[in-house]
């Protein structure tokens, strides 16, 4: 099997794309991939500052190594989520390479520890509010890169999310017909309103396999083990089932994502654009200032019951 560009011997087959490539191609495509999707997308430009949320796994230091590569700036946070064993892990990961890939670009790396902050990890602060671990994840992290983002000045904030997680997202959206966020689920989400910063995804063309063999070919370390807490999450069922299409059929994944894209960029499919509905829906949190459609957005709900629920 040979690269399907420079005609040298492939280290990696893409079935999807009908296409393999040995390692320096490889690279290539990757850059290109991201590259398309930061254009085709509007995403960001290089007078932007960037803000990677970073994990210590594979596709959010891939993208992270990506963008510097690309000559963008680009910064990251980790937000330490205290779950014991993993959170060390990846916290290691993450230093390790802001240390010895990131600073050589002069990029920089913000911490965020939850237990500090909140006096609990993640499984605790879980079981204080009685909701799931991933909800309760979920809404801290979105809530912590928001407001790291603002604070520190960025223009735009990126997250590793990649086609297999789109896909998954996308298909348990339309399992459920949950209208409002498929009307949200996109790689690009403007900063419609003061107080949220643009969030992008710039891996949504690429692959979880394809970004591990990324991780692989340019020695970045990242934690392999999947979240303890994301044991028996729906998303994860909505994986495996497109993982046999995806054998079965070779592109499925691209086909079904992408194609909701060219059906949501078409006028007729959305009569007011994301910024006018947001615009029309959310208003500062009267607890802390950042958007919400409630009076008092939900980080700040969880946090206050968090702590009517610590013993004094």
């Amino acid at each position: 099997m040979n690269c399907t560009k420079c005609k040298t011997k492939a280290a990696i087959k893409l079935p999807r794309h009908n296409a393999a490539f040995c390692n320096g191609c490889f690279n290539g495509f990757v850059h290109d991939q991201v590259a398309k999707a930061i254009k085709s997308q509007k995403m960001f430009g290089k007078e932007d500052r960037i803000l990677v949320a970073v994990s210590g796994g594979k596709d959010s230091l891939a993208l992270w190594d990506i963008l510097l590569k690309l000559g963008y700036k680009a910064d990251a946070l980790y937000v330490n989520l205290g779950i014991v064993d993993y959170s060390e892990s990846s916290y290691r990961k993450v230093v390790f390479f802001a240390e010895t890939v990131a600073g050589s670009h002069g990029a920089a790396l913000h911490i965020h520890t939850v237990e500090q902050e909140k006096g609990a990890g993640i499984s605790e602060l879980a079981m204080l509010v009685h909701r799931p671990t991933c909800s309760t994840c979920g809404t801290i992290k979105r809530y912590q890169f928001n407001r790291a983002a603002i604070e520190h000045g960025y223009n735009v904030m990126a997250t590793g999310h990649n086609l297999d997680d789109e896909a998954a997202r996308l298909l348990g959206n339309v399992l459920h017909w949950q209208d409002e966020y498929l009307h949200k689920q996109g790689p690009s989400l403007p900063a419609s309103v003061e107080g949220f910063a643009k969030k992008v995804k710039p891996l949504y063309r690429l692959t979880e396999r394809e970004l591990a063999a990324y991780c692989v070919l340019n020695k970045i370390d990242y934690i392999v083990d999947e979240c303890p807490m994301a044991k028996g999450a729906r998303t994860l069922l909505y994986k495996e089932v497109l993982n046999r299409l995806e054998t079965e059929s070779p592109g499925t994944k691209q086909v079904f994502y992408w194609g909701f894209l060219d059906k949501q960029s078409k006028p007729e499919a959305s009569p007011k654009t994301m910024a006018e509905r947001d615009q029309s829906a959310l208003h500062p949190c009267s607890a802390c200032g950042q958007p919400t459609t409630a009076e008092v957005c939900s980080y700040c709900k969880m946090t206050a019951r968090a702590k009517t629920a610590v013993p004094r």
